[in-house]
C-alpha cells in the first residue's frame, strides 16, 4: 500500500524552493513580469506553473532550465534502508537529502546523522536490492553510416539497468548453513545423513530451484551457475558420505539422474 504521508513533508520543501525560483525570475524577467503576479504566488496550481514557465523558457529564451525538469523520483525502504533514486542532478539530490534531515530533526526531534546518507551514481557505484548487485551499465558503441560518397562514425551512448546475482553473499550464506566453505569450496552436509537419498536429493534441488527461479532476472548467469555448482556437489559429498564412498563412485554409480534434479 502507498503511503504518501512520509513523501509529502520533504517535497512540500521541494515546492518551496522552487517557488522561491519562480518569483526571483519573475522579478528578474521583463517578459516574465507581465504574467500576473497571483499565477506565481498562487500554491495549489504548482505543475501548472512550471510547465508553463518551460513552455515560456524555451520559446523565449530557448531554453530549459535543468531545476525545473522532471525529477522522477522514487523512495522505498528495503531491509532497513531507505532508498531514494532520481534521474535529477546531483545538485538536486543534495537538495533532497537537506530536506530529509530537515524533517526527521524538526518533526520527529531524531537526529539524522547525514554522515549516513550517501549520494552515488548508478553509472559508477552498485547497490543492493532485492537480492540484486544493481548497477548501470553504460555501453558506448561506434555505428559507421554512408552517405553517398562519405562516411562517417557516430558515437552513441546505451545506458542498461545490470542486475547481478551477488556470489560473495550467497556464498557466505552457503557458508553458514554448511553447504560450503568461506571460500565456495562444497562440502558435505552431515546432518542430512540420516534421511533418505530421495529426501537428500529433493531438499538440494529445492533450494537449487528456488535460487534459480528467483535470480532468473540476473543478466550474467556466471555467477549463479556457480552457485548451482556448488548445491550439486555438496549433495554429491552428501551421499557419498552417508554411503561411506567417494564422490566420484558414487556420481559413477547415479549417473547424470541428480544432475537432472537441478
Amino acid at each position: 500500500k502507498e503511503n504518501k504521508r512520509l513523501f509529502r513533508f520533504p517535497y512540500n520543501y521541494y515546492v518551496s524552493e522552487c517557488e522561491f525560483v519562480l518569483v526571483f525570475l519573475r522579478k528578474q524577467s521583463s517578459y516574465l513580469r507581465l504574467t500576473s503576479s497571483g499565477a506565481f504566488l498562487e500554491r495549489t496550481h504548482f505543475y501548472g506553473k512550471i510547465e508553463h514557465l518551460i513552455v515560456v523558457r524555451r520559446n523565449y529564451f530557448q531554453r530549459t532550465l535543468w531545476f525545473f525538469k522532471d525529477p522522477f523520483m522514487h523512495y522505498v525502504r528495503y531491509q532497513g534502508k531507505a532508498i531514494m533514486v532520481s534521474k535529477g542532478t546531483h545538485l538536486l539530490m543534495k537538495k533532497w537529502k537537506c530536506h530529509l534531515v530537515h524533517f526527521w530533526q524538526y518533526y520527529f526531534h531524531f537526529w539524522s546523522q547525514p554522515y549516513r546518507i550517501h549520494i552515488n551514481q548508478l553509472s559508477s557505484c552498485s547497490f543492493h536490492f532485492l537480492g540484486y548487485l544493481s548497477s548501470v551499465l553504460i555501453n558506448p558503441s561506434a555505428v559507421r553510416n554512408q552517405m553517398l560518397e562519405n562516411s562517417f562514425l557516430m558515437d552513441t551512448v546505451i545506458k542498461k539497468f545490470d542486475t547481478r546475482v551477488p556470489v560473495i553473499p550467497l556464498i557466505g550464506s552457503l557458508s553458514k548453513a554448511k553447504f560450503c566453505t568461506v571460500s565456495g569450496h562444497p562440502i558435505s552436509k552431515p546432518i542430512w545423513t540420516n534421511l533418505s537419498d530421495c529426501d537428500i536429493i529433493d531438499r538440494f534441488g529445492r533450494i537449487c530451484r528456488n535460487l534459480s527461479h528467483y535470480h532468473s532476472g540476473s543478466s550474467k548467469k556466471q555467477s549463479l551457475y556457480r552457485i548451482k555448482y556448488i548445491l550439486r556437489f555438496s549433495c554429491a559429498r552428501t551421499l557419498a558420505r552417508k554411503h561411506k564412498s567417494t564422490v566420484r563412485t558414487f556420481l559413477q554409480r547415479l549417473g547424470s539422474g541428480l544432475l537432472e534434479e537441478f
